[in-house]
């Protein structure tokens, strides 16, 4: 009975821990989980830049796991190249060894589970009493976790003590050290944590369950554990998620391998080299040594790494989707940012429609960078506007298939922003039909040896380039626009469609135009008006905030 006892304290103490990482990852994953992605995206412009950020984000959320699903959401959108994530991978390694160092130093070296009872108690009391506000439900998190993470080490440190007072573990001492390095695996596959791989081991080499070598068998032995949740995470996405997480696995095999190999010269350097004689900084040395130098070994040879991968598995992707299409709605913060790049990414491309219909001049719109890139891979710019056309309509189908998806997984707070995006995407496929609609008119148009109608066409020309080039700049800026501009843009829409219309009145007075030329001057007025109105409501929703955005609902499709 006082087997099971200890057995059930000892899984107490695994759950707690486990519960106290999930707090922890949750609480600071929502009170700036923004801002690590977009450090994140900053720092993966140069591959040392990529290590350091994942070093950073990992060591302060503490999970190697979450950055590595999001870094594969971000490869499979194309946002990162594959040596940069191979790279944000690497460091992502190395910061989850922060929180061994905390266990070893700080869980073992002071009763610091006293401190954590008063610390529990406030968050929990937080989370009553505020639990409703946002902020405070995380620090709440935060806290508690913090807590519970030492709750939990301190039932495994004791459990595992006494049931050394009640077993014998001598005997499996003299076991080979492969079989410990089996074992860490297995722990690591099940729990998906190498946080709580290195505790439980912490734990037994402090109670004097196992040698120093056994304890670092197990440990290298959860750092090839750890590639099992992104092998997962990879299936059933493109072929750049399949090699990365190909990339990974065959990075911590080598790392496996090569530390193995090398065990005993390795903690010969621990003990003798370095003279450390705890063996619980002993065993956290050698975690965050071994990461340490298969990042030096790995770093020059990222390039022809990637190279490699690229030889495995085929692209088969026919989605349009540049962002989304392997995004995953189980991560809705990662998701919902690849959604309002793809919606960016369709009004860009809808612009360009536009603009190339009309005949007007598209290199100024085309020059993005990031979007330029993936028309140009996709062979894009080469399209029939037929084609084109489909492709737009193609997009905006995966992107309100997703958006249904993603409106049931992102926080109540974040469902005005999704509404926003999606409702951005329908304003623009609208302006792209009403375009579409007057298509042949355009040519006409263009083409009429009548004044009348020639002239009308050069003067809509010139004001549909002013009014995308004034679009354009708002979209490049990337951030909320003042209002008195977009208003002032949005008069001038109306503006031109009145003035348009009457001095189109005024010389048809006097000119001997037909009847249906009339009709097709008035319905060809028109329907610009409405592309025009649909394209800015569309940027409207993009860049504007929910109240700000409320303030243009209320306006005309067209005027007569």
């Amino acid at each position: 009975m006082d087997t099971l006892n200890l057995i059930f304290k000892l899984a107490a103490g695994i759950g707690l821990f486990l519960l106290a990482m999930y707090l922890l990852e949750e609480s600071l994953k929502n009170l700036s989980g923004r801002n690590f992605k977009l450090f994140l995206q900053r720092t993966a412009k140069n591959k040392v830049a990529a290590v350091a950020g994942g070093a950073v984000v990992t060591g302060v959320l503490q999970s190697s796991s979450m950055v590595s699903l999001m870094v594969l959401a971000f490869v499979g959108a194309g946002v990162f190249t594959m040596k940069n994530a191979m790279a944000i991978i690497l460091g992502a390694n190395l910061g989850t060894t922060l929180d061994s160092w905390l266990v070893a130093t700080l869980g073992f070296k002071m009763e610091i589970e006293v401190v954590a009872y008063p610390i529990v108690f406030v968050g929990g009391l937080l989370l009553i009493l505020f639990g409703n506000r946002k902020t405070m439900k995380y620090i709440s998190f935060f806290l508690i976790g913090f807590s519970l993470l030492f709750i939990g080490l301190s039932f495994m440190k004791t459990a595992m003590e006494d049931q050394v007072k009640a077993f014998d573990f001598s005997r499996y001492n003299e076991m080979s050290t492969v079989v410990f390095l089996i074992i860490g695996f297995i722990i690591t596959s099940l729990v998906q944590s190498s946080s709580v791989t290195m505790a439980l081991t912490l734990s037994a080499l402090h109670a004097g369950a196992i040698t120093f070598p056994a304890a670092a068998a197990i440990v290298l032995g959860s750092e090839t554990g750890t590639t099992i949740k992104i092998l997962i995470g990879s299936l059933g996405g493109n072929a750049s998620k399949k090699r990365v997480a190909l990339g990974n696995l065959f990075f911590n095999i080598f790392l496996t391998v090569l530390a193995f190999t090398l065990l005993k010269p390795i903690l010969f350097m621990i003990t003798d080299g370095f003279r450390i004689t705890d063996p619980l900084i002993g065993l956290v040395t050698f975690s965050t040594l071994i990461n340490l130098v298969s990042i030096i070994i790995f770093l020059p040879f990222l390039q022809p790494f990637a190279k490699f991968l690229e030889k495995f598995f085929k692209e088969t992707d026919s989605s349009a989707a540049a962002f989304i299409g392997n995004a995953d709605t189980n991560e809705p913060e990662t998701a919902l940012d690849l959604f309002r790049s793809e919606t960016e990414y369709f009004i860009h491309n809808s612009m360009l429609y536009n603009l190339a219909l009309f005949n007007i001049d598209t290199e100024p719109l085309g020059e993005h960078p990031v979007f330029k890139n993936i028309n140009e891979k996709r062979k894009y710019y080469s399209k029939t506007m037929e084609e084109k056309y489909e492709f737009l309509k193609q997009l905006q189908g995966e992107l309100q298939s997703f958006y249904l998806s993603l409106r049931t997984k992102v926080k109540a707070d974040q469902n005005p922003l999704l509404g926003q995006l999606i409702s951005s995407v329908r304003s623009s496929m609208h302006a792209i039909k009403s375009m579409k609609d007057i298509g042949s008119n355009i040519t006409n148009l263009r083409r009429s040896s009548t004044d009348i109608k020639f002239n009308l066409f050069q003067q809509q020309k010139a004001e549909t380039e002013e009014l995308y080039q004034k679009l354009n700049e708002l979209m490049v800026a990337g951030k909320k626009p003042d209002l008195e501009k977009l208003q002032s843009i949005f008069t001038t829409i109306q503006d031109n469609y009145s003035s348009a219309l009457n001095n189109f009145y005024k010389e048809a007075q006097d000119s001997n135009i037909e009847d249906l030329d009339i009709t097709t001057v008035i319905n060809f007025n028109r329907e610009l008006f409405t592309s025009h109105k649909a394209i800015f409501i569309s940027i409207k929703d993009f860049l504007l905030e929910e109240n700000d955005a409320q303030h243009f609902n209320e306006i005309p499709v067209y005027k007569t």
